[in-house]
C-alpha cells in the first residue's frame, strides 16, 4: 500500500513537471513551491504511518517515505532551475537517498549476505552517480553539436547569398545573423 502511495505521488509530480516545463518563471516557480509543500506534508504523512512498524521494518519504511521525498523535491527543482546542473544535482541526491533505503534493507541479513547486499547497494549507487556525470557531459556534447550544425548551415546560408546581389543579398545575409 505505501510503495503505491509513493509510485502515485510520483506520478502526480512528475505530470505537473512535464506541464510546468513550458511555463513562465513565475509559474514554475509557484508549481516548485506547491510540489515542495505537498511533498513535506506526504512525507510526514508517510513517516507518521511508519510508527506502526517495529525493528528494521520501520527504518526501512521511513528511508522509504525519504527516498520518495526527495525525488519528488529534486525532481520539482531541476525542473524550476532547469540547468544541467540541477538535473545532475538531482540525480546525485536521488542516488543517495536510493543507497540509504538499499543499505537499510540490509540490516535484516547477517554475515556475508549483509556483506554482499552493502556492496551491491554500493555498487548500484556508484553506478548512478556515473550516470548522472556521463548525462551532463552528454547534454554538453548535444549543445556543441547543435551549435557546429547551426553554424554549418549558416555557412550554407551565407554561400547562398553570395550569389545575390545589392539589397537583396543584404537582406538574406541580414536573415542569416538571425
Amino acid at each position: 500500500m505505501n510503495k503505491t502511495l509513493s509510485m502515485l505521488l510520483l506520478a502526480t509530480a512528475s505530470f505537473g513537471f512535464v506541464a510546468a516545463s513550458h511555463a513562465s518563471p513565475a509559474e514554475l516557480k509557484a508549481t516548485y513551491d506547491a510540489t515542495k509543500k505537498q511533498a513535506d506534508a506526504d512525507y510526514k504523512v508517510a513517516k507518521e504511518a511508519c510508527k506502526s512498524h517495529k525493528g528494521n521494518a520501520k527504518d526501512v519504511c521511513e528511508k522509504e517515505a525519504k527516498l520518495t521525498h526527495v525525488k519528488t523535491v529534486a525532481e520539482a527543482e531541476a525542473t524550476y532551475k532547469g540547468t544541467d546542473k540541477a538535473h545532475k544535482k538531482a540525480r546525485m541526491d536521488i542516488a543517495d537517498a536510493n543507497y540509504e533505503l538499499a543499505k537499510e534493507k540490509c540490516d535484516d541479513q547477517t554475515g556475508n549476505n549483509k556483506d554482499v547486499c552493502v556492496k551491491e547497494a554500493k555498487a548500484a549507487k556508484t553506478a548512478a552517480v556515473a550516470d548522472a556525470k556521463a548525462s551532463k557531459e552528454i547534454s554538453a556534447a548535444r549543445k556543441d553539436a547543435r551549435e557546429e550544425k547551426a553554424d554549418a548551415n549558416a555557412n550554407v546560408q551565407k554561400e547562398k547569398c553570395d550569389a545575390l546581389a545589392g539589397a537583396e543579398k543584404t537582406r538574406c545575409l541580414d536573415a542569416v545573423k538571425k
